[in-house]
């Protein structure tokens, strides 16, 4: 792979991990300090590989400038120079001390022990979830911004809050004690969760689907299944989830880049490989008395990766969405209840249903109301699918709707 292919690709995989480590090394208060040298970094390797070309273990190379970088700055600053260099001739001690260590093992404790400290109870949800993307998966203000559908104002100002707080409350990267591990991962769940599903049901205009979130999402959990103190019930629920869902990731989309509804998809194009590590980690998730979110949503998931269209399925499906409304509610869910009710029990009862919930700014809910009326009344089938395009927020959904329409004047 030549270094202008290779370079991306590496920031992606290895700025978060240098980040990671520097910022453990610094603290929160010299971030943008770890986030320079591991940008630096890169830019000293688009320089040298020019011309050296690539080395043999690109990856080391980055780790081992980076860990120079990192040495040279501790050198430069006057705590450095004014306390320990008057010490430095007679201490092997203190050089241990500037020590930056890259190894795997503390790569992966430093992310971990970042997330937990991202997804501090002090910081706000949707921070969490941008600090997230932009410290533990590498990606840029721009890229950050678009997943946001916002500006790279917004975010950077949105950053630089939740950099403050983190600051201001003198917030420790490490691995809070088990008790506050058990209260805290709640809020690491749902970044992860919120991670996903911005890339799973993606408003971007020109993306249906961010399989680069989606896939960020599913290698943070997995980091979490990893460890024996966040290797939790409802983190393998999760992931199980995730694993469902990403299993139809090729189906869901067609060759022009259209959203392919549930009842259309090419079954065949289904991950067999995914639905077996879903079904893994949904197994393991059912040790114990824990039942989350997360564990109903991960069964609706694996009963919707079975391709036969039977009454259990469905009966199975309703019932689930049942029993997640009552441990908490959502319109989403309420609105994916009523399509399993259809399935399970006819469009007549469906659509009672459907109307109560008056989702009226909500595209979907327009276009599950054009499905269910639909071979029953022509006419409010039209209005329901002309609502839901003029509501529709990428170019993806609106040509479905168009096909829907179009399909009611044949």
């Amino acid at each position: 792979m030549e270094s202008q292919e290779l370079i991306p690709h590496l920031f992606r995989t290895e700025y978060r991990k240098i980040v990671a480590v520097l910022c453990k090394r610094f603290g929160f208060d010299q971030m943008e300090t770890a986030e320079d040298i591991a940008s630096d970094t890169f830019l000293t390797a688009t320089q040298t590989w020019a011309y050296k070309g690539v080395p043999p273990n690109p990856a080391a190379w980055l780790y081992n400038v980076a860990k120079n970088k990192a040495k040279n700055y501790l050198l430069r600053t006057s705590t450095f120079e004014t306390k320990i260099v008057p010490e430095i001739a007679g201490s092997t001690a203190v050089a241990d001390e500037n020590e930056i260590d890259l190894s795997p093992q503390n790569i992966s404790d430093s992310q971990l022990q970042m997330m937990f400290a991202i997804c501090h109870p002090s910081i706000p949800p949707e921070a969490q979830v941008g600090l997230s993307l932009r410290i533990l998966c590498g990606f840029g203000i721009d890229e950050i911004a678009e997943a946001f559908l916002t500006n790279k104002e917004t975010i950077n100002k949105r950053l630089y809050r939740a950099k403050e707080k983190l600051r201001e409350g003198h917030i420790k990267i490490e691995f809070p004690g088990a008790a506050e591990i058990e209260g805290r991962l709640d809020n690491v769940l749902t970044t992860i969760y919120l991670l996903f599903s911005e890339g799973y049901y993606s408003v971007n205009q020109d993306q249906t689907i961010r399989k680069d979130l989606c896939l960020e999402a599913m290698r943070l959990c997995t980091m979490l299944t990893e460890n024996e103190s966040t290797n939790k019930p409802r983190v393998n629920a999760l992931l199980a989830l995730m694993y469902f869902h990403a299993s139809r990731f090729d189906a869901r989309i067609n060759k022009n880049g259209e959203l392919v509804l549930y009842d259309e998809q090419d079954t065949s194009l289904w991950n067999v490989e995914l639905i077996s590590k879903g079904a893994y980690h949904l197994k393991y998730a059912s040790g114990g008395t824990e039942l989350s979110k997360y564990h109903i949503e991960a069964s609706i998931a694996y009963w919707n990766t079975q391709k036969a269209d039977t009454s259990e399925k469905w009966e199975s499906i309703l019932q689930l969405y049942n029993r997640l409304l009552q441990l908490e509610y959502s319109p989403v869910a309420a609105l994916n209840r009523t399509y399993a009710l259809s399935k399970a029990n006819g469009k007549s009862e469906a659509i009672i249903e459907a109307e109560k919930l008056k989702l009226t700014d909500n595209q979907f809910y327009f276009a599950l109301l054009g499905e269910l009326y639909t071979g029953i009344d022509h006419k409010k089938a039209r209005q329901n699918f002309e609502k839901a395009f003029s509501l529709a927020k990428t170019s993806a959904d609106k040509q479905a709707m168009q096909k829907k329409i179009a399909a009611l004047n044949i």
